[in-house]
């Protein structure tokens, strides 16, 4: 599938989720936002309301990847969604490729066990949820481990962004959109 799908759940961090999906798309990647509402409409942990672009229940799986925004709660939210969890689930045992920032890495991904053995990071005071999870936290903004990217936080959207551009095309891609955007 030629896909991308990054999860939206109340409580996620705006910046992380709009300026990876806007990056994206400059990139010329096939991404949809998934509500796990009944709705379309998601609020943000700064409340801003935006309305994604598919229901969860029109997300396929084996996706060219998953992405999950950090932000509290929303990464608890997504943790606490079955269908979620199952999709990224799915994902991993297959090989395929997940991208999680901020608290998601150690609040989503780690329980389900698809960091164990990873090198990766996340929101500073997150870190033994990580370790708990059997990853090896990594003190960096961005952590790129086979098919799993993590990356710390808010500020990190844009080089989260531009790894997850350079996994799904490659280098040169990401460095015309980090040009673009006068990186």
């Amino acid at each position: 599938m030629d896909k991308t799908y990054l999860f939206l759940a109340d409580g996620f961090e705006e910046i992380e989720a709009l300026a990876t999906v806007d990056l994206l798309r400059r990139a010329g990647i096939d991404v949809e936002t998934v509500s796990i509402n009944p709705t379309l409409a998601v609020l943000g942990a700064h409340n801003i309301e935006v309305a994604a672009d598919i229901l969860l229940k029109d997300c396929k799986e084996g996706a060219r990847m998953y992405i999950v925004p950090g932000g509290m709660p929303g990464a608890k939210n997504l943790a606490d969604n079955a269908n979620v969890c199952r999709l990224l689930s799915s994902q991993h045992e297959a090989g395929g490729k997940i991208a999680a920032i901020c608290a998601a890495p150690a609040v989503v991904l780690a329980p389900l066990g698809i960091l164990d053995g990873y090198d990766a990071t996340c929101y500073p005071g997150f870190e033994e949820g990580v370790t708990a999870g059997g990853a090896h936290h990594k003190n960096q903004r961005v952590v790129v481990d086979r098919n799993v990217i993590t990356a710390n936080g808010p500020s990190s959207a844009i080089p989260f962004a531009l790894s997850i551009i350079e996994a799904l095309k490659d280098q040169d891609v990401a460095d015309k959109v980090a040009s673009g955007i006068l990186l």
